[in-house]
């Protein structure tokens, strides 16, 4: 079985990253878009990365576009609007697919190691879901990210500790990040 840091991944020009780069670290791995209603979790994550990163934490940013044509941008767009618009300093990597044939193996491996388990309770997360099957449904077997800004905490062993729908509180997710680090 493939360990985490034997991934190797593209950062947003290209350019090849082992994830073995990170080894040590506590990291938040992230599938993002940015004409998403959870665009604004961009905010939360990047006052998490200003206050851990010099603790060994990591937010690693993967700009994704299988939802509903959110992150219809180049690498060089997306990375100019997250800069601009909410001063994101963490890790961007290349726009990718994180469902169907062309997953990236990355988060297909996240997503097999913590798999969907809903998105909780509540009028939103029900439409949420509702929408999401739709989506989803072209990549049948194969739909392992549920929606955009999925979160997975990973300790410093490489073990994949947790998976945030975007439903999950951010305060939350800060709390878990806390008890890693």
């Amino acid at each position: 079985m493939k360990n985490l840091y034997d991934f190797i991944v593209k950062d947003m020009d290209g350019n090849e990253v082992g994830l073995e780069k990170y080894k040590g670290k506590v990291l938040l791995i992230v599938n993002t878009a940015t004409g998403c209603g959870f665009t604004p979790h961009y905010v939360p994550l990047e006052q998490m990365y200003e206050e851990y990163k010099d603790k060994g934490f990591e937010i690693l940013d993967f700009p994704c576009n299988q939802f509903a044509n959110q992150a219809p941008e180049s690498n060089g767009e997306i990375h100019d609007f997250c800069t601009i618009k909410y001063g994101t300093e963490f890790p961007q990597f290349d726009k990718i697919d994180v469902n169907g044939e062309n997953a990236e193996t990355l988060f297909v491996f996240l997503a097999t190691e913590k798999p969907f388990e809903g998105f909780g309770k509540g009028i939103k997360n029900m439409a949420l879901n509702k929408f999401t099957q739709l989506n989803n449904k072209k990549f049948g077997e194969k739909a392992y990210i549920k929606w955009n800004f999925t979160k997975f905490l990973i300790d410093r062993e490489g073990n994949v500790l947790e998976r945030f729908e975007p439903t999950v509180d951010m305060d939350i997710v800060k709390q878990k990040v806390q008890k890693v680090l």
